[in-house]
This record gives C-alpha cells, sequence and structure tokens, in this order.
C-alpha cells in the first residue's frame, strides 16, 4: 500500500455492491447503477479521496460544463497513479490532463439494453477493455456506470433462472405428453410405458399384477342421444370418479382409447382387484348421470375385467408370459362382462380355466 496526501493507495481488488435479483426481462436500467461524477476542471485528488472513501465505485464520470466528457475506471486510475511520479504528476493536476493520457475507448450503452445482449458485447472488447465499467445513458446528459462483475453477476442469474425455467417447462410438457387431453388422467401411450416397467420391476419377485379393463355401457347410445359434447363430459366425470377410487400409491388410471380405461395395480391380489373394481363400478353409478338409452339402467354403468398375474405362482407365469398376455386376458374378461349383460365385474382366473362373475351384490359366482 502506497500513501500521500491522505489518500490510500490499495490493490486493485475491492468490495462489490450486491445487485438486485434480474429476471429474463432485466435490462441495464433495473441493475445497481452508480451515480459519481466530476467535473474534467477538478484535480485528481477528488476523485482519489472518492475511491478511496467508496471502495465499490467502479469509476467516474467526468463531465465539462455539466456535458458528458468521458469516463476513467478506478483500475486506470490507480494504476496511473501507481507509476512511478503518477502521484505528482496527476494528484494536484486536473482530471482532463489525466483524461489524455489515459483515454482509451467507452462502452456506451442505452439504460434499455438487456442484460445479456450487454454482457455479450462488453465481452467482445479489447482484452485490456473487457472488465472497463460500462456507461449507461439513461436519457440525454444523464449517465450511470455499471461495473463488469455485477453484469457478470447478473447475467448468471439470468442463466439459471432460464435453466429453472426449461426445466419446468420441460416438466410441464412431459406431464402434458403423460396426459390425455379430454379426461386429464394417463394417455395410452404413458399406461404402456408405466405397464411395462410395472412388469419388468415385478416378474422377478412373487408379487401380483392386476389389470382392470372398463367400459362405459352403451358409450355410443348415449352419445347419440344427448351428443358428442355431452358424452365428452360423461368420459370426463366417468375417469374423474374412477381414479379417484384409487388411492395415491395403488396404481394407475389411464384412457386407453375411446369410451374405455384401463387401471394398472402394481402388488395387488386378484381378490383386492374385485373389490377396488366393484367400488368403481358402483363410484360411477353414484353420480347418477342419466342415460335413457341404456339396457341395464337410467344412469351411466360401466362395465369391467380383471386379470392378475402372480409372477410366483408357476402354473399362472406358463400362461401368462408376457404383458400382452395380460392385456389379453383382462380385455377378454371385459367383453364376458359386457355379453353377459353389463354392470358387472368380471375376473379372469389364472388358475381355473373359466371367469369368475361379480354380481351387484359382490358375490363370486361360477359364470
Amino acid at each position: 500500500m502506497l500513501s500521500s496526501n491522505g489518500f490510500d493507495l490499495y490493490n486493485l481488488s475491492y468490495p462489490i455492491t450486491s445487485t438486485p435479483y434480474a429476471d429474463l426481462s432485466s435490462t441495464l436500467q433495473n441493475q445497481y447503477l452508480y451515480d459519481f461524477q466530476v467535473d474534467v476542471s477538478e484535480i485528481g485528488g477528488v476523485i482519489a479521496k472518492s475511491f478511496n472513501s467508496n471502495p465499490s465505485l467502479p469509476g467516474v464520470i467526468l463531465t465539462e460544463n455539466k456535458t458528458f466528457f468521458g469516463m476513467i475506471s478506478r483500475r486506470r486510475f490507480l494504476e496511473r497513479l501507481s507509476r512511478p511520479y503518477g502521484i505528482e504528476l496527476f494528484f494536484n493536476r486536473s482530471l482532463k490532463l489525466l483524461y489524455r493520457w489515459e483515454k482509451k475507448d467507452i462502452l456506451i450503452l442505452p439504460g434499455s439494453t438487456p442484460i445479456l445482449e450487454a454482457t455479450q458485447i462488453a465481452l467482445q472488447r479489447l482484452p485490456d477493455l473487457v472488465y472497463e465499467p460500462i456507461v449507461v445513458q439513461l436519457a440525454p446528459q444523464t449517465y450511470r456506470l455499471i461495473d463488469m462483475y455485477q453484469l457478470l453477476l447478473a447475467q448468471s442469474e439470468i442463466h439459471q433462472l432460464a435453466h429453472q425455467v426449461l426445466q419446468e417447462l420441460y416438466h410441464e410438457l412431459q406431464i402434458k405428453a403423460s396426459l390425455d387431453g379430454l379426461t386429464q388422467i394417463a394417455n395410452r401411450r404413458f399406461f404402456d410405458q408405466y405397464f411395462e416397467q410395472q412388469w419388468l420391476q415385478l416378474e422377478s419377485t412373487e408379487f401380483p399384477l392386476s389389470l382392470i379393463f372398463t367400459d362405459v355401457d352403451y358409450f355410443k347410445a348415449y352419445n347419440d342421444t344427448y351428443g358428442h359434447h355431452a358424452g365428452d363430459d360423461c368420459l370426463k366425470q366417468v375417469a374423474q370418479v374412477i381414479a379417484q377410487t384409487l388411492t395415491s400409491d395403488q396404481g394407475l388410471v389411464a384412457r386407453y382409447g375411446g369410451e374405455e380405461f384401463v387401471v394398472v395395480l402394481p402388488k395387488v391380489a386378484q381378490e383386492q382387484a374385485i373389490l377396488i373394481a366393484e367400488k368403481m363400478r358402483n363410484n360411477v353409478k353414484a353420480i347418477q348421470i342419466k342415460h335413457q338409452s341404456s339396457s341395464v339402467s337410467s344412469y351411466v354403468t360401466i362395465s369391467l375385467g380383471i386379470a392378475t398375474v402372480e409372477f410366483g405362482h408357476s402354473e399362472i407365469i406358463s400362461k401368462i408370459k408376457t404383458p400382452g398376455d395380460l392385456i389379453i386376458a383382462a380385455d377378454q374378461a371385459l367383453y364376458q362382462a359386457k355379453n353377459q349383460g353389463r354392470d358387472q365385474v368380471v375376473c379372469s382366473s389364472m388358475k381355473h380355466p373359466y371367469f369368475w362373475a361379480l354380481s351387484s351384490q359382490i358375490s363370486l359366482q361360477n359364470s
């Protein structure tokens, strides 16, 4: 550290004033800007004392008769004074003399310049000018300074925020890509992925995997009677009722296609799957969506087919070898439920070569 005339000449490192939080639309005028202006007729000691008492000040705006004249940075001023005879030459002489010795290209940008654009422009300067402060013009003859380090911090915040926004958008797109546009439950594509994943996870265990296929009874007649708009509303309500029947960790409800839905129940045995299916059937009837064209009820009903694979059961595994086999079995059970009169649950038994039908009174009967 050198000292002269009460001025302490420190190293070129100094504290940085914290910057306001930057967002994606931030411009230079949204950042912390320094307002320190001195007329060029003043002597060098004036800004020396200001730099000494304000360690974060990156530079000074020079004016002449209140008109912008130029800018000298803290770094260049201290470098000039630290040279041999620098203090004797410039400390007590006018700033205009010092500026003529030290005059460099100055980057002046409008206050409306976006942070990212300003950073890109600033970093394109010559190496010895890259870290010079930027002069920000807010209005005619209204100038401020922004420190380059602060600008880089703001750019970093924007990049982090942009990354976060992109991550959120990507997550949102993933969710949207996994949902059925009408019913807002999982779509067929997501079902295929989820079902395959559960099969692979469970096939080396002894846990069961149950599948429920369900179909809205006489849905074509419903559309013909009430119109497609009402049909869409019907599917939305049925989908939500089926989905709300499950707890969050029980499995997945998806729209398989048209008026058909599918429920995947990992680690759920056949008996429990039957109870879940019957609860779904009753819950749909309970919302009482009128259906005057139905042959089984005055309200909308559903039919359900169940198939369960027990990976620890060798006899069952010999019959259900692939995920497609389980889908076929559940679909056949659904067909049986519809063929037997609809508004019922039918379970395809892998242990026996016949179906079990669950009546409205929740009792198992040989079909």
